[in-house]
């Protein structure tokens, strides 16, 4: 009898761009491999955030968290960090160089929104990151002056 594989991390890994969400789910199971799961598109807005939320629960465990990883792209990630961050999600957001880095050592021939969002779900299933907090009132007023 084949015992049932236990799922211990979910990540879904985030390709922003200004008008679309491109996202992979992946997950690592009790004997430490990785699957990516789905892929989907949603809209860079509210709307399409609350509809990548369900899209989420229902296609992950209950038990184990889910954790959202996206690159610092610009200002485009920064409204769906802050949304996910006031949902009480786990958020991470790394430098795109340690993805495109870690990217090479996968097998990727061609770079799609599909494949970097795969990438970036590995990299998150792989890797130990830190949560992203957002920065004091203060830093971000002067943030956006400084644009």
């Amino acid at each position: 009898m084949q015992k049932e594989e236990k799922v211990v991390k979910q990540v879904l890994g985030i390709d922003v761009a200004q008008d679309e969400l491109v996202v992979c789910l992946g997950k690592m199971h009790d004997d430490w491999t990785p699957v990516l799961v789905a892929h989907k598109t949603f809209v860079n807005k509210p709307k399409g955030f609350k509809e990548l939320i369900d899209w989420v629960k229902k296609l992950t465990d209950p038990v184990v968290p889910v954790r959202y990883v996206m690159e610092a792209t610009g200002v485009y990630h920064e409204s769906f960090a802050y949304f996910l961050h006031e949902q009480s999600l786990l958020v991470s957001i790394v430098l795109p160089n340690k993805i495109s880095n870690y990217a090479r050592t996968l097998n990727i021939k061609t770079v799609t929104d599909k494949t970097a969002s795969e990438a970036i779900a590995m990299f998150g299933l792989e890797k130990k990151l830190d949560c992203w907090e957002p920065p004091k009132g203060i830093y971000k007023k002067l943030q956006q002056l400084t644009r």
